[in-house]
């Protein structure tokens, strides 16, 4: 029965390394991958009936002067053809949806691993890393699986095109056989320059989309310190040297292309001359020298494969080392610091006059963690607030616990109101107490929520702390703040003090 996609539950992947993370995204679609390598396989040793029909067609139909013979084999040629385009059309369906699924399943693993982390996440990577993560990582690993239907079919075929070979001459088939290895060793040193160059024009990528998203977060402040000339100067600076990394890379993916195209080609020569030297010689006949010349064409379709696969799988093992990192990484634990101790189903607000030290302490605990940095997407309100499928009452009850009901009757057209990308035609206080009702929706059996009420007056601070207290009773809440509204509603306040 088939899958559906994003997953309740995507699994848990193997993180020990690159190579077993990629064959866990095998082993999570197993059935489906089977599939691609006999669709594979079978396209691909397909590729060899014509070969053969159209030598049974010139030795009978045409040298041999019978002309039932000659309809007979031109119409088995034309039902292979048939079949083989009904056989490519299943292999393609395979194949993708193979790696729709390696690619929509790292995602998936990748935010779920993130949300669980929250602000680990800020220091650890940049923003232009993960977005790079997300769209150039996940497409290569997905790519990779490709490996896995027409790559094991290139293989099969190139076994059996071998086979046939050697019953017509083995010297040909020597030949064929030892071409691969030799375009591996011709190729290789090429492909790994290009893999380093392109790993120096990704990070180069994540830094220069990191730089250009702090430039448009902070605009305002640049404006105001008269900054935007200097930042511009840096990010011209970063682009050029992006430009200049593009372009080594086009060079080399250059003569990778002319490689993957132009060596078939000439091995194809070469098998080409050797067969006529020998048909002249009376070693073979004209009959056999054109299966054979037809058998060899083929063997340029696997051979292409060879070569894409040995660039794709390096590439998708560096994007893979990409997301294992990710995956591996820990909520921050100090050696001097004591772990925070959080009462179940209460809240604890935590109060510490060192605000770093403070988010320190709460990353590490396994929750939902909302804090004032977290990004409000343009749309709706509606949207903008909602994490899934509200009805409108738990809507309204988040509202009125964050004390936001006013900021939406406020608006032109209430929830259904357009918010601009991070909030920025609403107040600061508004924006804050609208990240608040998109936590409190979460309903997260663990929250923690980090100075959610700064920019906010006494009166309405003192309402959402009561309020908060009320819609989240029998659910743990941690809240970081300094502020003695907060430590009158709390179960449990915990003074930081040098991370104890």
């Amino acid at each position: 029965m088939a899958r559906h996609v994003p997953y309740d539950d995507p699994g848990t992947p193997d993180v020990r390394s690159p190579w077993r993370y990629l064959w866990w995204l095998v082993l999570a679609q197993r059935g489906r991958v089977l599939a691609g390598a006999w669709w594979g396989s079978l396209s691909m040793c397909g590729l060899v009936l014509p070969p053969y029909l159209i030598s049974r067609a010139v030795e009978e139909g045409l040298r041999g002067g019978d002309r039932v013979a000659l309809l007979w084999w031109c119409g088995a040629l034309l039902a292979v053809a048939v079949g083989l385009a009904l056989v490519f059309i299943a292999r393609h369906s395979t194949m993708t949806l193979v790696r729709t699924d390696a690619s929509l399943r790292t995602a998936q693993i990748v935010v779920r691993h993130v949300t669980r982390l929250g602000g680990v996440v800020r220091r650890k990577l940049s923003t232009g890393e993960m977005t790079y993560l997300q769209n150039g990582d996940t497409a290569r690993i997905a790519h990779a699986l490709t490996s896995t239907g027409p790559g094991v079919g290139a293989v099969v075929a190139y076994g059996v095109t071998a086979v046939l070979l050697v019953r017509i001459s083995p010297l040909v088939a020597v030949v064929v056989l030892l071409g691969v290895p030799v375009l591996a060793v011709v190729t290789g040193p090429v492909l790994r320059r290009l893999h380093s160059v392109e790993a120096a024009y990704r990070q180069r990528q994540g830094e220069l989309s990191s730089r250009a998203g702090d430039i448009v977060g902070g605009l305002r402040v640049l404006s105001g310190v008269g900054g935007k000339q200097a930042f511009e100067s840096r990010f011209r600076g970063l682009s050029r040297e992006v430009l200049e990394d593009g372009y080594r890379v086009s060079a080399w993916l250059s003569w990778v292309q002319a490689l993957t195209w132009g060596l078939p080609a000439l091995f194809l020569a070469v098998v080409t001359w050797i067969v006529a030297r020998m048909v002249v010689s009376g070693a073979i006949t004209v009959e056999e020298m054109l299966a054979v010349y037809l058998y060899v064409t083929t063997l340029t379709v696997p051979v292409a494969f060879f070569m894409e696969g040995a660039d794709a799988i390096p590439r998708a093992l560096v994007s893979a080392r990409r997301v294992v990192d990710v995956l591996r990484l820990r909520p921050e634990e100090s050696a001097d610091s004591e772990p925070l101790d959080v009462k179940n189903g209460a809240l604890t607000v935590v109060v510490a006059t060192n605000a770093t030290q403070a988010r320190a302490a709460v990353d590490g605990l396994p929750g939902v963690v909302a804090d004032n940095d977290d990004y409000l997407f343009a749309g709706t309100v509606r949207e903008a607030v909602s994490v899934g499928e509200h009805l409108d009452h738990e809507l309204d009850e988040a509202l009125y616990a964050a004390a936001a009901v006013d900021v939406v009757e406020a608006m032109p057209d209430g929830l259904d109101s357009h918010l601009e990308s991070q909030g920025r035609n609403v107040s600061g206080g508004q924006r804050q107490r609208l990240r608040l009702v998109r936590a409190l929706l979460s309903e997260a059996d663990l929250l923690v929520l980090v100075e959610p009420t700064s920019a906010l007056d006494a009166v309405t601070e003192a309402a959402v702390a009561k309020r908060v207290r009320e819609s989240r009773s029998g659910r743990t809440t941690v809240v970081v703040s300094s502020s003695p509204l907060w430590a009158g509603q709390a179960d449990k306040v915990v003074h930081l003090e040098e991370s104890r």
